[in-house]
């Protein structure tokens, strides 16, 4: 059984082996990486039941094209011998096609094949459908002919999500992004106005008597500054009024305290002031 997925960093290793085992055309460890970097979605591993990658596609975007002449290219096909005949590269080649066609929008793809080899020739023109475009003299290290074959492709665009995003986003300009904002907007469901109580200040607590008489205000009410402000801001004649009322109540007090007492003797609790006034009203 043998499984066919694209392949991920971790397959490099094992793909450079495979072709290693398979074909004369090598490649250095950085063309991989510049391969799988650039074009992930083309790399495609066959593994077998075990884990064992047993065969490989390698393929590319061209991109010295324009936009009518969009290709891609493959670059390397191995499968082990030990897992020949099975249908494993024609799996691994339409895989590739598929990615070309359905995320960058390929026209046709490419290929190069030795004229010597008769069964890739089969592979491509009997099973994949290639056409022999041209031939390319001493296209090989070792001097050997290549044929160029080409495959056409359905003619679609990128159908990926990703690329429908980015083609939208492209081409509908900020003016529709907005309209389409607006209509969204007015189709959602108008949020509930929430209900806020408002909690009325509370009023400020009369002024005690104590308050009044000495500008403070009462312990058991509010001790914040601004309750106070009733009895801190009287006016200056009312404070000087109810702070006189209790002087003349005890300066009477005093007078009638000392006029029961002998002549000339003056309690030490009463004040100077309380003792002339005595004196005065004996004599």
């Amino acid at each position: 059984m043998v499984c066919i997925r694209a392949a991920v960093m971790e397959d490099l290793l094992a793909m450079q082996r495979c072709n290693l085992l398979c074909l004369p055309e090598n490649y250095q460890m950085k063309y991989y990486f510049y391969h799988i970097l650039s074009w992930p979605q083309l790399l495609h591993v066959a593994e077998d039941y075990n884990g064992k990658i047993v065969g490989y596609v390698l393929a590319k975007m061209e991109e010295e094209t324009t936009a009518a002449d969009v290709h891609g290219h493959i670059t390397s096909l191995a499968v082990a011998r030990s897992h020949r005949k099975l249908g494993i590269a024609t799996r691994l080649m339409q895989a590739s096609h598929l990615a070309m066609q359905d995320v960058f929008g390929a026209k046709y793809v490419s290929l190069h094949v030795r004229v010597t080899n008769k069964g890739a020739h089969h592979l491509y023109t009997k099973s994949l459908g290639y056409k022999i475009h041209d031939t390319e003299a001493r296209y090989y290290a070792d001097g050997e002919d290549a044929y160029d074959m080409k495959k056409q492709l359905d003619p679609k665009p990128p159908s990926s999500a990703a690329q429908k995003q980015g083609e939208v986003v492209a081409s509908s300009g900020l003016g529709a992004l907005q309209r389409k904002l607006a209509e969204r907007r007015a189709v959602e469901k108008p949020a509930t106005p929430s209900t806020t109580t408002t909690t009325p200040a509370p009023v400020p607590a009369p002024a005690t008597a104590a308050g009044a008489q000495g500008g403070k205000h009462d312990k058991g009410s509010m001790d914040t500054a601004d309750y106070s402000a009733d009895a801190s801001e009287a006016p200056a004649p009312a404070k000087e009024a109810a702070g006189a009322a209790p002087a003349a109540e005890e300066e009477a007090a005093a007078a009638e305290e000392a006029a029961s007492q002998p002549a000339g003797a003056v309690s030490p609790e009463v004040s100077e002031p309380a003792a002339v006034a005595a004196t005065a009203a004996i004599k």
